[in-house]
């Protein structure tokens, strides 16, 4: 499995490190069960349905983070990644804090993937 970044996905993630200490930490821990099985797993992550790609595009709702101590899973990060099953290849495309954006950056997913 090749785990690839957007370069906005770096980006988000630069900008929330300076927040959130233990994040990139945190996302190798994701990275290494993406690498083993990238497919949606409810109530972790879910396909975002209706977006008329072929690409198989995923959210993941559920993050352990050490920055949220005591809150395990439920720390609010979403991480959204395109998953290439054929070509075992994941992209990371978009990570966010919940309480900063409400939902998924369409125009980027369908700029990326179209």
């Amino acid at each position: 499995m090749i785990i690839e970044e957007l370069n906005e996905y770096r980006k988000d993630l630069k900008r929330l490190s300076m927040k959130y200490r233990t994040l990139q930490e945190d996302l190798e821990v994701v990275k290494k069960v993406l690498f083993v099985n990238p497919k949606e797993r409810p109530p972790f992550s879910f396909r975002i349905n209706n977006l008329g790609l072929e690409t198989c595009v995923i959210k993941v709702k559920k993050i352990a983070s050490k920055s949220f101590k005591g809150k395990g899973v439920n720390s609010g990060f979403r991480l959204i990644y395109a998953h290439f099953e054929r070509e075992e290849r994941v992209v990371l495309i978009e990570l966010y804090h919940k309480s900063n954006k409400e939902i998924e950056d369409k125009d980027r997913i369908y700029n990326n993937f179209k």
